[in-house]
């Protein structure tokens, strides 16, 4: 009951995983959350095995009621939250204004953007009680234009900048913490819903999860006086 708890979305593959697996080797209980429980517990079998503490918690973050039943189940589990790493995404291939999906669109801006403030809501009260510290995974989208990124998924991204400094302006007197991180190109799955898909010599120049993970790490680290309100990571590639 004395590890600080973290809980992460989209904690099943990529950025998630990877900034899950570096916190709990920093010493963080980590509560992992997506929808597919079979990847969920995959990153947990692999944190456990390097001695780590990981708990297997699925849900749909789109369902603001299982969000709040799930922030629920972690107080109940672990007794207080100290961290939220909020790292579930989705974009779609048709992401032009010539091509797009009205529907597609609203996915998008639903996991993207309000999943995450309906999960920073759902658990702000926890976090005020113990100085918390939120890491946000946006993208270079999110702090500067990319063209090829998508109408929605850039304006979700983008949102997120300020979803960040509101909480950061508005929470400071309780401890609260935020950080809009903003990643290049990351050699994940997510790259499969681009309209022409990286091939394995592109991917090898891009980031890595686990660069993603250890600025997570970095973050969720510093000194309960230090807020790192934005951090950008770019692959030395450009292309």
């Amino acid at each position: 009951m004395t590890a600080k708890v973290l809980w992460t979305t989209g904690g099943g593959s990529g950025m998630g995983a990877a900034g899950a697996v570096a916190a709990a080797r920093d010493g963080w209980t980590v509560v992992l959350s997506g929808r597919r429980a079979d990847r969920l517990e995959q990153v947990a079998a692999t944190i456990r095995a390097a001695g780590g503490t990981a708990d297997v918690l699925p849900v749909d973050v789109a369902d603001a009621d299982a969000v709040r039943t799930a922030r629920d189940t972690v107080l109940e589990r672990h007794g207080r939250l100290d961290g939220l790493l909020l790292a579930a995404g989705l974009n779609t291939p048709r992401r032009r204004w010539d091509d797009q999906s009205l529907d597609q669109v609203r996915a998008v801006l639903d996991t993207n953007l309000t999943a995450v403030v309906t999960v920073v809501d759902a658990a702000l009260p926890a976090l005020r009680a113990t100085g918390g510290v939120v890491v946000v995974v946006s993208s270079y989208a999110g702090w500067s234009f990319q063209p090829g990124a998508g109408v929605a998924y850039s304006a979700s991204k983008t949102a997120l900048g300020s979803v960040v400094r509101t909480l950061n302006q508005q929470e400071a007197q309780h401890g609260v913490r935020a950080t809009h991180l903003c990643p290049g190109d990351v050699a994940t799955d997510f790259l499969d819903q681009r309209p022409v898909v990286p091939d394995a010599e592109a991917r090898a120049r891009m980031l890595q999860p686990e660069d993603v993970g250890r600025t997570v790490a970095f973050v969720l680290g510093a000194a309960p006086h230090v807020r790192i309100d934005e951090l950008v990571l770019s692959p030395v590639a450009q292309h």
